[in-house]
């Protein structure tokens, strides 16, 4: 698709040398490919920044880490209370 889309406007660029509406075709093409392309995700927002589904995506796996890391501590420190009060204990 994409590659007969660059020829669409190659060949529509020919064709402004003969009549300049054909360029005003072309760059009204290219526009809206472009355009299209953003409105699916293929590009920057107008806003310059990322999309807000974009943002949203990074809590979520922001969130998802924070939780990952807190059960993971939580059992990493109820296994070390449990091997220290067992060293505890040999030692006496």
């Amino acid at each position: 698709m994409l590659v007969l889309l660059l020829i669409l406007i190659v060949v529509l660029f020919g064709f402004g040398f003969l009549d300049p509406l054909w360029w005003v075709a072309a760059a009204l093409l290219v526009y809206g490919v472009t355009r299209h392309g953003r409105d699916r995700g293929g590009g920057r927002s107008r806003r310059g920044g990322a999309d807000l589904g974009d943002y949203r995506a990074y809590q979520e796996r922001r969130s998802r880490r924070e939780r990952w890391d807190r059960r993971y501590n939580r059992q990493h420190r109820a296994r070390r209370r449990r091997e220290d009060r067992r060293d505890h204990e040999h030692h006496r």
